[in-house]
């Protein structure tokens, strides 16, 4: 029997990472051989994004590009759809995509490998009709431990019972590396219970379920244990963590735990709510030192205003007094956050209140998101809409704003010792190239020059470097003596 290979390319965020991972290896526990390549693959697996129009419009074109592999004559036999994308239309994705031979729900998963065998057996697979998958749950969380639904990223579908009586899903870990990068990111949780009126991901990744703490722990070790430096623990809502296992604050207690009970040297914490932001975690975080000091923060907008037609709360000041208890824990610390310009209705007013906060805020990354109707969110029908024109205007002045106070941040850091994850290195410039612990993955670089020689140093080394210059908000910097 012919080996039978796939390849997975993944769109989006860092969850979707999760998932890919989880799939390869269920498509390696049946029967398929998992290559790089989409091109020497007999079939292709696109991973989609359903989030904003523009990532829809990237998982699309990924999906017909994959699809033109077919028509070229070469190994690719067949085209699979899965993801968020996916899961959100299925039925309409597949009637409107046809280049894609199947789209498969999260509920595929389980079994993923036999679907892939049925679609290249040529049969027809019947894509789901999409519903809103908050109604798999039960309204309150913590009745939601008993749940056998599949969920992408929390591993086996198998609910077992655990040693303690909860229910969680066992080792061994189920997932495979797709990269070999020294960072990668852990699963909390999965889905919202938020009503933000922007945003359709809890009606197709469904309500909040965590983790059980063994299982993230686990997971970190295993990760650590293949050479991983730095975890990064993402989820839709971290902030949430524990609220359906009983304890509303186990995140305070399972940082700490990682760091006792692995080999990882760093943790990175990902998607915090602002509004649920609590005093003692600000401080576990500060304090515990494989946490990385760095804070994800979703502030979306800092107009009060505003933010209720978002269903959000906080505003201008609060989030300036979060800020700055922040760096009063932890005064060198890195802030991330997003914004979304051109809400419906947003006033001159509330577009000058954003500002003012940004400039206030100094945050050392920004993503600028303009705002996009998403079919099925309450803010879809809310009126007045704000001119493209407008939103276009709007986009551009904060941008620059955010560019420039970024550079500033990153300028400030000249004289700082950091700690840097080596992630590469770069021929061109003939030097390592990383990301400090104030630094996301996606949110800058950190150069470390005079390195090269340094038998020492190699990929997934953290290592203590003193910035010496700075580029936008990307860092220079020399080794430590």
């Amino acid at each position: 029997m012919s080996e039978k290979t796939v390849a997975i390319i993944t769109m989006g965020c860092a969850r979707n990472e999760v998932d890919s991972e989880e799939l390869a290896a269920r498509l390696e526990s049946q029967g398929w051989t998992l290559v790089k390549d989409a091109e020497h693959a007999e079939a292709v697996m696109v991973n989609t994004c359903g989030f904003v129009d523009i990532a829809k419009a990237d998982s699309i074109n990924t999906i017909i590009e994959a699809a033109d592999l077919k028509e070229s004559g070469g190994a690719t036999k067949a085209v699979v759809a899965v993801g968020c994308l996916a899961q959100r239309y299925g039925s309409e994705l597949a009637s409107d995509l046809p280049e894609a031979d199947a789209v498969l729900s999260f509920d595929d998963y389980p079994k993923i490998g036999e679907r892939l065998d049925a679609v290249m057996r040529g049969e027809k697979i019947t894509a789901h009709t999409p519903s809103d998958r908050r109604a798999l749950l039960p309204i309150s969380p913590v009745d939601r431990a008993a749940n056998t639904n599949p969920i992408p990223g929390h591993g086996s579908q198998e609910v077992m019972p655990a040693a303690d009586g909860a229910l969680a899903w066992q080792p061994p870990i189920l997932r495979t590396r797709l990269e070999n990068s020294p960072v990668a990111p852990v699963k909390l949780a999965s889905g919202c219970d938020r009503r933000c009126t922007f945003c359709a991901i809890p009606s197709f990744r469904g309500s909040f379920i965590s983790r059980p703490p063994s299982d993230v722990v686990a997971e970190v070790a295993w990760l650590a244990g293949l050479g991983v430096t730095e975890a990064v623990l993402v989820s839709e809502n971290s902030t949430s963590y524990g609220k359906d296992l009983g304890d509303l604050r186990l995140l305070e207690s399972l940082l700490p735990a990682i760091g006792q009970g692995t080999d990882i040297a760093r943790i990175r914490v990902a998607y915090l709510q602002p509004a649920e932001v609590r005093p003692d975690l600000l401080t576990v975080m500060a304090n515990t030192a494989v946490v990385a000091p760095y804070f994800d923060l979703s502030f979306q907008h800092a107009s009060a205003t505003l933010l209720r037609r978002m269903k959000r709360f906080g505003g201008k000041d609060s989030f300036l007094e979060l800020i700055a208890t922040i760096r009063d824990l932890s005064p060198a610390a890195g802030i991330r956050s997003n914004v979304i310009v051109g809400f419906p209705g947003e006033s001159d007013e509330e577009f000058a209140e954003l500002i003012a906060f940004l400039d206030q805020a100094r945050l050392d990354a920004v993503g600028v998101f303009s705002y996009s109707d998403e079919e099925g969110t309450e803010a879809f029908n809310l009126e007045p809409k704000v001119d493209q024109g407008v939103i276009d205007a709007r986009v551009r002045r904060i941008t620059d704003l955010v560019d420039e106070l970024m550079a500033q941040r990153a300028q400030d850091r000249i004289g700082e010792l950091v700690q840097v994850v080596i992630e590469s290195f770069d021929e061109e410039s003939n030097c390592y190239v990383g990301h400090a612990g104030h630094q996301g993955p996606d949110d800058g670089e950190t150069q470390i020059l005079g390195a090269a020689g340094t038998k020492a140093l190699e990929i997934g080394q953290l290592v203590s470097v003193r910035v010496i210059d700075s580029s936008g908000v990307d860092l220079v910097a020399e080794l430590e003596n």
